[in-house]
């Protein structure tokens, strides 16, 4: 018998409830819509009615809030049970064989794999399972604004990879994955209605403006030109005619075009060209990552000549070897977190930048700007207003929530970054009680928690600036206290760039999973779908199903449309130099049943 639990009382969920009654409406989607709760450091607003749930009007009858879907999508087809069109079960975009450049095709798909590390598998389980959750996980969009001064494409020099020909095509990249979720039929095993799509953190990359209004663009529905500086005029690495980037639209024989790049002219206009999202049909809620929170992902807040930079009228765009590989060890041993080193090498090179065009809209945004951002009304799309973060938030200057998902399932964002600086993360120690807190209020529900960093990148302890005598706590720390609680049945990541799929098994006995996925800037490109279900035979599966953007696998180097981008996006990212090949995982960490017992 399912564990009924009440969510907030108030008119919106009162009318969501009658709503319900009447059209039949899945209760999951409806408290999705309608169910962000403001749980913020110290006591917390722990299920409360919030601004957040006032603002969301009562559910039509897809199950998405009425009021915001004048510029959603249509919306998908019911709901079958199950399928595999649209996913990496059907087929996966696949590189030819042989070197050099390679052209993209439909390939086999990937099967499931059932993990049972953590429950033994019985029979006759599909036919009794009930659902319990469904929903969507995007992470690591890092969407670029590629002619933005304080970027680092000069690391190049020491590390092919440090910079990647698919780079100036992550907002239409972004777009066709949108346009993918919004056509799947439901969840692909058991055919539920998906409840909501998660970020889990990197959404853009560089701690600009631009890039935020063009993530809250892209999920929540609008037109807009990925560009910046002159208005519909290319300037930065691309048409730079520096060899050692792909000039995409000049016949220069660069280093991408000796590995078999093709030249297509006209690429940076139409890369920096209007596009148009229909924003997410589902509702979205949104977790930080380090690049959403610094500049350049590593650096804290605070220089103001590094805030100059970011908005003025110059650009480094080459730098020697050896320099380049001095500055990417900084950065990998966290020698410089306040980026006083960066800025000094900068000064150092003033009179080898070239003229840009400055853009205030370049600014690094705060955390303060992030929080209002998704609390503009201008973004609310299909829900909820402020997409989890609540005016609490922002009046206590947090970054984590806890949001219903379902009678039976909380879900729990954290904000794993480390405003001290580095890239890898931690929480501190008001964050980590908090979570202690709110776990042991809902002992009675299962948990899916949420966050940007991985157990194994959560090593930097570094001294919140803001918080000088709050100790910060890896990832350790936060496995102890997750194993503590019974009902965390997974821990839902990103950053790695990398499918990767742990059981966790604590001393105590207690179990979860630990699922980590694919960047959409790097290959594979990939969401997940989760699927939480109760097997009614003591144990619950998670059931994870890959998906790639709707953009075809096969390109056209004369197609320039907005789909047409999107697969170039896709097939270049295979081909960037230095790619890694692993970061698709292995079997059992795409497309799985993750077995464990029933808390």
């Amino acid at each position: 018998m399912p564990r009924i639990r009440s969510v907030v009382t108030s008119v919106t969920t009162t009318a969501a409830h009658a709503a319900e009654a009447a059209r039949g409406v899945d209760r999951r989607t409806v408290l999705a819509a309608a169910g962000a709760v403001s749980l913020t450091a110290g006591v917390g607003y722990a299920l409360r009615p919030t601004d957040s749930e006032a603002a969301t009007a009562a559910p039509a009858a897809s199950g998405v809030p009425a009021a915001s879907r004048t510029t959603a999508a249509a919306a998908p087809a019911a709901p079958l049970a199950p399928y595999t069109g649209g996913t990496t079960l059907a087929t996966v975009a696949t590189p030819g064989s042989g070197s050099g450049y390679r052209r993209l095709g439909d390939g086999p798909g990937w099967r499931r794999v059932v993990r049972d590390d953590l429950a033994a598998a019985t029979s006759g389980r599909a036919d009794r399972r009930r659902t319990l959750a469904a929903f969507v996980q995007v992470t690591d969009l890092h969407l670029m604004d590629t002619q933005h001064p304080m970027r680092l494409e000069y690391l190049r020099s020491t590390d092919p990879h440090a910079w990647r020909p698919q780079e100036a095509l992550t907002v239409h990249g972004a777009i066709s994955l949108v346009e993918r979720i919004n056509s799947l039929r439901g969840a692909p095993v058991t055919g539920a209605p998906l409840d909501f799509v998660m970020t889990t953190g990197d959404n853009t990359d560089n701690n600009a403006k631009t890039e935020l209004e063009w993530f809250m663009k892209i999920m929540s529905g609008g037109r807009f030109s990925p560009d910046s500086g002159a208005a519909g005029r290319y300037e930065g690495v691309q048409n730079s005619g520096l060899a050692q980037y792909w000039q995409a639209d000049a016949a220069l024989r660069d280093a991408d075009k000796q590995r078999g790049f093709p030249r297509i002219e006209g690429f940076l206009a139409a890369a920096i060209r209007e596009v148009r999202s229909p924003g997410l049909d589902l509702p979205w809620y949104s977790t930080v990552g380090n690049h959403d929170a610094m500049p350049l992902g590593c650096y804290g807040h605070g220089d103001p000549y590094l805030a100059e930079y970011a908005v003025g009228d110059r650009k480094l765009m080459t730098l020697s070897a050896a320099e380049a590989k001095k500055l990417q060890k900084a950065l990998k041993t966290a020698a410089d977190p306040a980026g006083a080193g960066f800025r000094d090498m900068l000064r150092a090179h003033t009179r080898a930048m070239r003229p840009v065009t400055p853009d205030e809209r370049r600014a690094p945004y705060t955390p303060a700007d992030y929080l209002r951002a998704h609390l503009d009304t201008a973004y609310t799309g299909a829900g909820p207003t402020g997409h989890g973060y609540t005016a609490a938030n922002l009046d206590e200057g947090t970054q984590y929530y806890a949001f219903r998902i379902s009678d039976d399932v909380l879900g729990v964002s954290l904000d794993t970054t480390d405003p001290g600086g580095f890239y890898e993360g931690s929480v501190g120690a008001a964050q980590l009680s908090w979570l202690d807190t709110t776990l042991a209020a809902h002992r009675d529900e299962h948990v899916v928690v949420f966050s940007h960093h991985t157990s194994r990148t959560m090593t930097n302890t570094r001294t919140d600036p803001a918080r000088p005598h709050e100790k910060r706590h890896g990832g350790d720390d936060l496995l102890a206290l997750l194993g503590r609680h019974a009902h965390v049945v997974a821990w839902v990541n990103g950053h790695i760039h990398r499918n990767d799929i742990t059981p966790h098994r604590t001393s105590g006995g207690h179990t979860f999973w630990e699922i980590s996925t694919a960047s959409h800037v790097d290959h594979p490109q990939l969401a997940r779908v989760i699927e939480l279900v109760d097997n009614a035979d003591g144990t619950l599966s998670v059931l994870t199903t890959l998906v790639e953007s709707a953009a075809p696998h096969r390109t056209d180097f004369a197609d320039l449309s907005q789909p047409g981008l999107a697969a170039l996006y896709r097939e270049f990212a295979v081909n960037a130099a230095g790619a890694s090949t692993a970061l698709g995982g292995h079997a059992a960490d795409r497309n799985t049943e993750l077995l464990l017992k029933k808390a």
